[in-house]
């Protein structure tokens, strides 16, 4: 029950907005910021976050495994995440 809660609430913080591979542009809301999450090269899915996770540990971990395999040269063209997708919706539902 927990969990689901918590999958609940990693809803309502971040919003998935659209799949990677999508060709659909769709702006970012001022507050908030574009990742990309997922391991897999071809299909990454998009997340929208508020730029307060900046300052926790625990995202800046995820961002610094990011610079550890993509330096400043991230191929979606934005912010990559390069962690499975569960993990990072586990990360960020802790946040508030």
């Amino acid at each position: 029950m927990t969990l689901y809660r918590g999958l609940l609430n990693a809803k309502r913080i971040i919003g998935l907005s659209v799949g990677a591979t999508s060709k659909r542009t769709v702006s970012v809301p001022k507050g908030f910021l574009a990742v990309y999450v997922g391991e897999d090269q071809v299909q990454k899915k998009r997340y929208l976050v508020p730029v307060s996770f900046l300052n926790q540990p625990s995202f800046q971990a995820l961002l610094s495994k990011s610079e550890e395999e993509f330096g400043y040269d991230h191929p979606m063209g934005g912010l990559t995440i390069p962690c499975p997708e569960g993990t990072f919706i586990r990360v960020t539902s802790r946040l508030q």
